[in-house]
């Protein structure tokens, strides 16, 4: 069974990037359009030879490579103001999430990206167990512990109202996947630790979490699939032995 059916692409004017680095004045990061009609947000970049280095952070570590010709733009924009506490309590009191609410969300978000429900509700179980206000020791937020600078790419404004962040991250999981060539053990390592250890290992990297995460994924998705063919099949029985 295919997790996807097609990849989106949009079309657009190839550009290249004729900047080899942009320095990057302080509390402020970049905005990437890419060709496929995505933008992200990182913290510099520098080309490094014949690829394009993103950072997502301010050191030079941890970076998404890209070719050249994907990029579109690049603008300089201020990062998100960290959210208050007190703006955080107010989300979670006026937000009551219920399974049905949570499924709905999914299979609008899975028909939008063509990724499969079930695999995105595997993705909800491992980041978060369906926690609209789950917060990692790294920063990542709600269902989909999106990161604030990948939320932001995906537009998401506010990670904690669960309709958007799961629209986010199906929106990047979208892109991992086309990234990716439709290998879903990449996409879903580089949705746990970024892009940058994937390119460099040129697979999945050798971190424990990392290949953990990746198995839980993939073995909640694979019971997920068993569980709705089999409803389906007893359905079928059902309907063919009524008079």
């Amino acid at each position: 069974m295919r997790i996807r059916t097609y990849l989106r692409h949009a079309t657009g004017t190839l550009a290249l990037l004729a900047a080899a680095s942009v320095a990057t004045p302080a509390h402020a990061g970049e905005r990437i359009s890419l060709r496929n009609g995505f933008d992200m947000r990182c913290d510099h970049h520098a080309q490094v030879g014949a690829e394009m280095r993103l950072y997502t952070t301010s050191g030079n570590r941890d970076y998404i490579v890209l070719r050249p010709e994907e990029i579109t733009s690049v603008e300089l924009v201020p990062d998100l103001p960290a959210q208050s506490s007190g703006a955080s309590s107010k989300t979670l009191a006026d937000t009551h999430l219920t399974a049905a609410d949570l499924h709905e969300m999914l299979t609008a978000a899975g028909q939008e990206h063509n990724i499969d429900v079930d695999l995105l509700a595997s993705v909800v179980k491992a980041e978060s167990n369906g926690n609209a206000h789950a917060v990692s020791r790294a920063g990542a937020r709600g269902l989909m512990q999106l990161m604030p600078l990948t939320a932001a790419g995906m537009g998401v404004n506010d990670s904690f109202k669960p309709d958007q962040n799961v629209r986010g991250g199906a929106a990047y999981l979208d892109w991992l996947l086309a990234r990716y060539h439709d290998n879903l053990g990449l996409a879903l390592a580089a949705y746990n630790a970024g892009p940058g250890p994937v390119d460099r290992y040129h697979g999945i990297p050798p971190f424990h979490e990392t290949r953990v995460y990746v198995a839980r994924v993939i073995h909640e998705y694979n019971r997920r699939v068993r569980a709705r063919q089999a409803n389906a099949s007893a359905a079928l029985t059902l309907s063919h032995a009524s008079p």
